[in-house]
């Protein structure tokens, strides 16, 4: 019995102890976790009060700028919108009036201004307000041509006006096409070609860049200079969001000439040949595609360059795995005499595409001379083709397609 005694009494003295230390812990952990949440709620509070400012900022910022400023103007006093002789002559000089209405047609498919009536070097960039929404965007760039060294010189290049604020990184393609006299109407060449560097678009965005060709005195009556805006993605291709094109016929040696050109709807130029022979396989589900020859002007560099072609066939929208051909050597007429097997379901033969595409290797990076596309739904003669092949069932059909950049 006294070790019973003893033995109550050791576990009473044991919960007498653990008890307080215990009941301690828990307040602990409680009031811990309790300062905790209230450092997050505090947190929380101040990050949405910072949201708030931040956006009633930027709102105030839209009100106050140009553009709102613009529209405004453009609604009226009273939110009726004013007649447009009274908007344009608000927002253009008389100088800008004077060249715009001394319009002439300049090169293929494109508008410049007279060389006397020509934007002034001079101006000042922030008097030009944005083109009207139908517009395209606007180019700005000077041409001067020196007789004495043969050189042709684009500089003081400058984009204005783009529509769509979706486009924040553009580049100019620069081309320098020459007239070859050939049998195929309207052939040209690629005498140069060079990029610019990309810039962030803006209201004007200046590229800071000149670019120099030589170009013989004889030449420059068949050379056309096609400046071409793009949208830089570096994720995807390029997008192509206008044009500009300059007969070189029209310049006088040793005078500079400004211009501002409004931006034009892409053409492409045709710049070869290509002879491609198709044959439909129904029973094997397979579209033989015959690479055969190809008609091009060759370089006029002596290094040694060769060209190879990439075919690739889409089918419903689904682009298949590309083939390519063995590289030959860049001359006038180029043979290759090969045939590349793709699969071809029945129920998506009509709903076929193919695009040939001709490269050009060599000491520099290789670079594209041109495209040929042949489907259903392409264009005119590009149909008939697909026709014929359609009713020549196990039969190849040869024909030529124009090779176009």
């Amino acid at each position: 019995e006294e070790d019973k005694m003893q033995n109550s009494s050791i576990t009473l003295r044991l919960h007498s102890l653990q008890l307080p230390f215990s009941s301690t812990w828990k307040y602990g952990i409680l009031a811990l976790a309790i300062l905790l949440l209230l450092g997050a709620l505090t947190i929380l509070a101040y990050q949405i009060c910072q949201l708030q400012k931040h956006s009633r900022a930027g709102k105030k910022k839209k009100y106050d700028s140009g553009d709102g400023v613009r529209m405004r103007a453009e609604n009226g006093l009273w939110g009726k919108k004013m007649p447009p002789l009274l908007l344009d002559s608000s927002q253009q000089s008389d100088t800008d009036m004077e060249a715009r209405t001394s319009m002439v047609e300049l090169g293929v498919g494109s508008v410049v201004p007279h060389p006397y009536l020509s934007c002034s070097i001079t101006e000042d960039p922030s008097s030009d307000l944005s083109p009207p929404p139908s517009s395209r965007g606007s180019l700005k760039f000077s041409l001067l041509y020196r007789r004495e060294q043969c050189e042709l010189l684009v500089s003081s290049l400058e984009v204005r006006g783009l529509p769509s604020h979706r486009h924040t990184e553009v580049a100019i393609w620069l081309r320098l096409l020459r007239q070859v006299p050939s049998h195929t109407p309207g052939l040209q060449c690629v005498v140069q070609e060079w990029q610019s560097r990309v810039v962030k678009s803006c209201r004007g965005s200046a590229f800071g860049e000149h670019f120099v060709c030589s170009l013989q005195d004889a030449e420059v009556e068949r050379s056309t200079l096609k400046l071409e805006v793009q949208h830089f993605d570096k994720y995807s291709r390029n997008t192509a969001l206008g044009e500009v094109r300059v007969a070189l016929s029209q310049l006088k040696a040793s005078q500079s000439l400004v211009l501002c050109v409004e931006l034009q709807k892409i053409t492409k130029d045709i710049v070869g040949e290509v002879l491609l022979s198709l044959r439909c396989l129904p029973i094997s589900q397979r579209m033989e595609v015959g690479l055969l020859k190809a008609k091009t002007v060759p370089p006029h560099s002596a290094a040694e360059k060769s060209v190879y072609a990439r075919i690739d066939v889409s089918c419903r929208h689904h682009r298949q795995k590309h083939q390519k051909s063995r590289p030959q050597a860049h001359t006038s007429l180029i043979i290759f005499n090969e045939t590349f097997l793709f699969p071809m379901p029945q129920t998506a033969a009509w709903d076929c595409s193919v695009l040939v595409s001709l490269y050009e290797v060599g000491p520099e990076p290789r670079h594209l001379i041109g495209q040929a596309i042949v489907g259903r739904s392409v264009a005119k003669d590009t149909a008939n083709h697909w026709d014929l092949m359609a009713k020549s069932i196990q039969q190849p059909v040869a024909q030529w397609h124009p090779l176009l950049i």
